[in-house]
């Protein structure tokens, strides 16, 4: 290796133009259009992430028929420049289905919602599974439908995926009563229901199912209008995912009747990220975002309560919550600085969580009022090299309401993708790190050392690594 070095140093030199550039934290780096957008399509009603790949939704298309539904991938592998690879259709969409109005992606497999599809009755819901290793042509591979789907349970509203694990939520069941709400989970491979999560103590108009998250083994489940600490309080759930068991029922210590905590939910790691859209600590329904500490499920700890630095009456701050790694977001998508309801998102350090810090407000150049922007958000990407996707889904660059989608640079200060250690330096323990996982990957994405997501640790990798030699920013 002392005689490997220094040749690789010097052929590092010739080609230091190959590795990646950064714009700053917080810049926007591209707007999303679809190819084929149309007035009141709704484009970016949903959106997600995963390394470098992006899904948005679309919920209003009418390829299929009115309102039937897409979705979009785009590679965006060069994030100022990303492109539109393919138009996601499901097989056998109909008119009012709504295919579109949720989507997740990990890896190599995307999910999208139907929540008005009418499989087992009318706006009973389904939700579909595709097989994205060549993006260029997603194939669907499954349909989810519930084992006992019924009129107006809304399956499919929300989604969300964690290795071979997705989560689908139907808050229209009446399982517990009215629209008490559920939630349901899959084997991707397989597309089988492996369980149906039930809250203990669901009861009617509970929304149970409104929100969904999942990682690893642990689900995440919001029921906004629950009425614990008064009506439409909101709670949110704990689960095992692998056998249904509910493991603790979360509640913000300072909880109040119309808060809606449980609007939206994400997890990641030992942190649960819980919005509460109509809080009202910045004036009337202004909003707000818990942190927990879920590392013990059955015992978890509040940790900390996001609040924007300009908080104001009717924002809706915690309408949508994402994290990644050291990172947070969270939309408000009735704030006012591009014009009324225009909308923002505001990003978050948590890598300390109990004392989590602002580091910018995501704001399109061209917001204008009533674009919806931060109704969804997603984050993804390595450790400092991270990208935040908002959607606008009233925006109208293609017609009344027909939506968009924005990139911006969301990669944590301080960090460097290529400092696999994690020391705050990319040296030699990164460089044996990579050496000693040259080679395929077991698949796109799952290798650290995989800085250009091609799905194997190869020179490109060893050149990015040997450009960016060094303490990190």
């Amino acid at each position: 290796m002392r005689y490997l070095t220094p040749v690789l140093f010097a052929i590092a030199a010739t080609v230091l133009s190959t590795a990646p550039v950064h714009a700053d934290l917080g810049d926007q780096l591209f707007k999303l259009l679809a190819d084929d957008g149309a007035a009141g399509d709704q484009f970016g009603i949903s959106v997600a992430i995963s390394r470098d790949t992006a899904i948005v939704g679309e919920r209003f298309d009418d390829d299929n028929g009115i309102d039937s539904g897409s979705a979009y991938l785009y590679d965006i592998s060069d994030r100022s420049n990303p492109v539109q690879i393919a138009k996601i259709l499901a097989a056998d969409g109909a008119a009012g289905d709504n295919f579109g109005v949720s989507v997740a992606i990990s890896g190599d497999i995307a999910l999208v919602g139907a929540w008005k599809d009418d499989g087992a009755g009318g706006d009973s819901g389904s939700a579909y599974l595709f097989d994205i290793s060549d993006p260029n042509n997603p194939d669907e591979i499954a349909k989810l439908l519930p084992d006992d789907g019924a009129t107006d349970d809304w399956f499919g509203r929300h989604v969300a995926i964690s290795g071979a694990t997705a989560i689908v939520g139907a808050f229209g069941d009446d399982d517990n009563g009215d629209r008490s709400g559920s939630a349901y989970v899959f084997d991707i491979p397989t597309g089988n229901q492996i369980t149906k999560l039930l809250p203990s103590d669901g009861a009617p108009t509970d929304f149970f199912g409104w929100g969904v998250a999942i990682s690893n083994t642990i689900a995440v489940v919001g029921a906004r209008e629950n009425d614990d600490n008064g009506h439409d309080s909101g709670s949110a759930y704990l689960f095992d995912a692998t056998t249904g068991q509910e493991l603790f029922k979360m509640l913000p210590n300072d909880g109040v009747a119309e808060a809606q905590f449980g609007m939206s939910v994400a997890i990641s790691g030992d942190i649960a990220l819980i919005g509460a859209w109509k809080d009202d600590d910045n004036g009337t329904f202004s909003g707000s975002a818990y942190l927990f500490d879920v590392s013990d499920p059955t015992n978890p700890i509040q940790l900390f309560k996001l609040l924007p630095g300009d908080g104001a009456p009717n924002d809706e701050f915690g309408v949508s919550v994402a994290m990644s790694g050291d990172i947070a977001l969270v939309g408000a998508w009735r704030d006012n600085d591009n014009g009324l309801e225009s909308g923002s998102a505001y990003l978050f350090d948590i890598s300390d969580p109990a004392n989590p810090v602002q580091i910018t407000k995501f704001l399109p150049d061209d917001g204008a009022p009533n674009d919806g922007f931060g109704l969804s958000v997603a984050i993804g990407g390595l450790p400092g090299n991270e990208v935040a996707i908002v959607g606008a889904f009233l925006d109208d660059d293609n017609g009344a309401d027909s939506g968009s989608a924005y990139l911006f640079d969301a990669g944590a200060p301080g960090k460097c993708p290529w400092d696999i250690d994690g020391s705050g330096a990319v040296d030699v323990k990164d460089l044996l790190f990579l050496l000693g996982a040259w080679g395929p990957c077991p698949k796109k994405g799952a290798c650290l050392a995989d800085f250009d997501n091609s799905g194997d640790v190869g020179v490109k990798d060893l050149l990015f690594l040997l450009g960016a030699w060094g303490p990190c920013p």
